[in-house]
């Protein structure tokens, strides 16, 4: 800061700026009903936006130039003697923040322009998906069941294990799973139709495993359970006879993990897209091109499906570093 900047630190915001953040939130809160966490958050970047602005002696948003929101983005990630350098994921929030309130005050009328509309926020690292190796997707499907229970008890063991060995057969997503009805199945032809993002339908191959399951399921336990219930075309159903849900698919995974002995919690937790992870990595790692796994995924562009080549070149790394005797220097 300059030395003027320096004898304005601490000055109160000017009354135009309060207000105009003050609309922005309650733009938030009713418009688009943001949780009251996310608003919190945003609250906090924006009264450190509005310090900064103040110290810098501007009293309206119409006063911004785009030098002003990059250097108070520049800030944020650097730190200052009150405080911490923020990390990317929160400076990528702040800068949200402060975007969204510029367009909210051009939209409203109170600026001609948008400084923000050029500043990009910074980049969070890119995390590779959490991939399972082929020995614990195998631990975590036989623990799924059948099991030694009766009754309902057996019928929704030969459900989730069915449910589990589609999802790791077909790299379906929970959502395409639970909303499949039974004539979307062919199981002679071992295919099946899934409804994915946006409306795209994409007709996928059923490996032998999972046709087994789902037919185990579909010929011993399916019919009685939908007979308890209303009747309903879905091809995974919950104990009530009723279709499945996403959070009830979640916990099946959930309570099969455990059993397997995988973590269910922290960082590396099996999630509802472990075994969607696993299925891409395993066909790439296997030889798959990766246009036939953008497919069988239902990505709209390869560049979505690339993440998973970068988890198989990770492979090939350790393994070069631990296999090649000119690996280390």
């Amino acid at each position: 800061m300059s030395a003027a900047t320096d004898a304005r630190a601490g000055a109160e915001p000017a009354p135009a700026l309060r207000r105009a953040v003050r609309g922005y939130l309650d733009h938030l809160t009713v418009e688009r009903g943001l949780s009251p966490n996310t608003l919190a958050s945003y609250r906090r970047d924006l009264d450190r936006y509005l310090d900064t602005l103040a110290a810098a002696g501007v009293t309206d948003l119409a006063s911004v130039g785009a030098g002003t929101v990059e250097a108070h983005l520049a800030r944020l990630r650097a730190g200052d003697d009150d405080h911490p350098p923020l990390a990317v994921s929160s400076a990528a929030r702040a800068a949200s923040a402060v975007r969204g309130l510029h367009r909210f005050a051009l939209r409203e009328g109170l600026t001609a322009a948008d400084p923000s509309r050029d500043v990009h926020p910074p980049t969070p690292p890119r995390r590779l998906p959490r991939a399972l190796p082929v020995a614990d997707v195998v631990r975590l499907l036989e623990t799924a069941g059948p099991t030694t229970a009766t009754g309902d008890g057996a019928a929704l063991a030969l459900r989730d294990r069915a449910l589990l060995e589609f999802l790791y057969g077909t790299g379906a997503r929970i959502s395409e799973a639970v909303g499949l009805a039974v004539d979307d199945l062919d199981a002679e032809a071992g295919s099946v139709l899934l409804r994915g993002k946006g409306g795209r339908s994409r007709l996928v191959p059923i490996g032998g495993y999972a046709v087994e399951a789902v037919r185990a399921w579909l010929v011993r336990a399916r019919p009685g359970l939908v007979a308890a219930g209303r009747g309903t075309p879905a091809l995974f159903v919950n104990a009530r006879g009723g279709r499945l849900t996403r959070q009830g698919a979640w916990t099946i995974l959930r309570r099969a993990a455990d059993r397997a002995g995988l973590p269910v919690d922290g960082p590396d937790a099996v999630s509802p897209h472990t075994l969607r992870h696993s299925f891409a990595t395993h066909l790439l790692d296997g030889g798959a091109d990766v246009r036939v796994v953008q497919e069988l995924l239902g990505h709209a562009s390869v560049t979505t499906t690339q993440v998973y080549t970068l988890v198989t070149v990770e492979r090939l790394r350790e393994v070069y570093a631990t296999a090649h005797p000119r690996a280390r220097g």
